[in-house]
């Protein structure tokens, strides 16, 4: 992470999206040693290098969000900071926060994609490690 970035509800989600984009294989790159995630809606394949430069980065977002993440949490909820302020208005957003913090080792799904639709709201939980 840049030394001197401040993370707030105003800058997380540009913040996530860019991280994202940079962890995602560029044109003629060597996809055999990628790091394979499972999204709520779509599932990812990272570069491994680049995917770990963001390691202190998703850190530092993961610590804005509500403390009951820490026990486990609905999907639903991810959207606010720990301040109760809205980081964004984009479930899709909050998936590439999801999905990068789970191919770091993270944050985890709380119980198996089968049951989610047996869940409140038909979503994973999730927990911060």
């Amino acid at each position: 992470m840049e030394q001197n970035i401040t993370i707030d509800a105003t800058n997380m989600s540009q913040l996530v999206r860019e991280a994202f984009i940079d962890c995602l294989f560029k044109d003629g790159e060597d996809t055999d040693n990628h790091v394979k995630v499972e999204g709520i809606v779509q599932n990812f394949g990272f570069h491994p290098q680049r995917l770990e430069d963001k390691r202190e980065l998703i850190t530092a977002i993961l610590a804005e969000l509500p403390e009951v993440f820490k026990k486990g949490c609905t999907f639903l909820n991810i959207c606010e900071t720990k301040n109760g302020e809205l980081w964004s208005g984009s479930h899709e957003t909050c998936e590439l926060l999801v999905v990068l913090a789970i191919g770091l080792g993270l944050m985890e799904y709380c119980f198996p994609k089968e049951i989610w639709s047996n869940l409140p709201g038909g979503v994973p939980y999730l927990i911060i490690k």
